[in-house]
């Protein structure tokens, strides 16, 4: 967050995905009353968690939406700030808020339309 301050870029959301990154999205949504348009191709998927589910029989991706204990923040910030930051070593940047907050959205890799549904923790 500090680096953040740094470029002079005030985050507008920002949440932990600690209840997995699906489930973030959705709150942000709901938040905001704004939609999620991500694209599965920006989605950081760390090599060893990739392994690990693919040894389980798992499907990586879905590990990485509904996954759970991930300490990492999600955050949105104003489209004017885009260019302050899009090369940043850390930041990844795997989509955006639109005006339709009925629609939240993943891009496949193959640009099939899939809807964001959490299956992380509830905690209610």
């Amino acid at each position: 967050v500090h680096e953040l301050a740094d470029k002079n870029c005030v985050p507008t959301s920002m949440i932990d995905i600690s209840d997995g990154l699906a489930s973030e999205l959705l709150h942000l949504s709901k938040n905001s009353r704004l939609g999620v348009k991500i694209f599965e191709e920006k989605i950081p998927l760390d090599n060893l968690t990739y392994e690990t589910a693919i040894e389980f029989k798992l499907d990586p991706l879905s590990c990485a939406f509904n996954g759970g204990e991930d300490y990492e923040l999600l955050f949105t910030i104003s489209p004017g700030d885009y260019e302050k930051l899009k090369n940043h070593p850390d930041i990844h940047f795997i989509g955006h808020m639109h005006d339709n907050a009925n629609q939240n959205i993943m891009i496949s890799k193959q640009q099939t339309v899939v809807p964001i549904s959490a299956q992380g923790w509830n905690h209610f």
